[in-house]
């Protein structure tokens, strides 16, 4: 006969294994959880990667810069050690267009206005440079002081000295490459011509010394290819008012204060520059500018 002590350690023992048998299904149940868990987690990661390298997280906007991220850097200029400089603040590092086009109107007293189409994909800062001091009014009444042997007519100068500009700078971007040097005649068969680096009808900045740019630019009325290095950062093209720089280029030059011939005889009088909204679409809306004063029509 069975004592009520072992009916006890029995029944005990019986309860003691179901809850081993408890916990061990338990167990076996977290150990599933956690493998699917970590198999999806796993997966998650090499769908991501994937998505990732074919660009599916790229910023369908692509028109500005990402919000709160800085695009250009301006360095400032010393006002007090160049008298020519003139202060009206810096542009902004963000919210800088980095794709597409924005039209740029200047309107001289030599005839109708010339349309440039500013690059914003491969000189987002020099074109933003250009925006901001057009907002500022900073070229209204300013002169156009060289038609440089280069083939080019320099503006953009309120001081007309070729020392002024903003008291900041912006570093040099889309400056042309030098070309590869051509192998001697018996070497090689001769080739065509190469294209030149800075073509008729392109806009270029200006710094002095090179590389702190401001507010001076170039329009080229004829193809140019320098000798050495390119120092000219390309910020877009001539897309309108092409006979207006041909009729400026014909000016004759006389010797500047330094002894170059590259003063106009006549004065160009640059009377505004706006600049239009960005386009990414190639589509640009040219600003509204002054019709041209009576003596642009002699």
């Amino acid at each position: 006969m069975v004592s009520s002590k072992d009916r006890q350690r029995k029944l005990a023992r019986e309860k003691l294994d179901r809850q081993l048998a408890r916990r061990a299904a338990r167990q076996r149940r977290r150990r599933q959880i956690q493998a699917g868990l970590g198999a999806a987690a796993a997966l998650i990661l090499i769908v991501a990667g994937v998505a990732w390298l074919g660009g599916a997280f790229d910023s369908d906007d692509t028109t500005t810069d990402a919000a709160g991220s800085d695009v250009c850097a301006w360095t400032p200029q010393n006002a007090e050690t160049n008298k020519n400089l003139k202060d009206v603040g810096e542009p902004p590092t963000t919210g800088i267009p980095t794709a597409g086009s924005r039209p740029m109107t200047i309107t001289t007293d030599k005839g109708a206005p010339i349309v440039v189409s500013l690059d914003l994909a491969d000189a987002p800062c020099s074109a933003a440079d250009l925006a901001y001091l057009a907002g500022k009014q900073f070229y209204d009444n300013t002169t156009c002081h060289e038609i440089t042997t280069e083939g080019a007519i320099r503006c953009g100068d309120p001081s007309g000295t070729g020392q002024g500009g903003p008291t900041y700078s912006v570093y040099n971007e889309n400056v042309p490459l030098a070309p590869t040097p051509e192998p001697s005649a018996s070497a090689a068969p001769s080739k065509p011509p190469a294209a030149p680096l800075y073509p008729k009808g392109t806009v270029a900045l200006i710094g002095d010394p090179p590389g702190s740019n401001g507010s001076q630019f170039l329009i080229f009325f004829k193809d140019f290819t320098p000798k050495g290095e390119p120092q000219y950062p390309i910020v877009g093209r001539v897309t309108g008012g092409m006979e207006t720089v041909a009729a400026i280029a014909k000016i004759p030059t006389v010797a500047n204060d330094a002894g170059d011939k590259v003063k106009p005889k006549d004065k160009i009088t640059v009377q505004s520059v706006t600049v239009g909204e960005p386009s990414a679409t190639g589509t640009e809306t040219a600003p509204s500018a002054p019709a041209p004063s009576a003596s642009s029509q002699s």
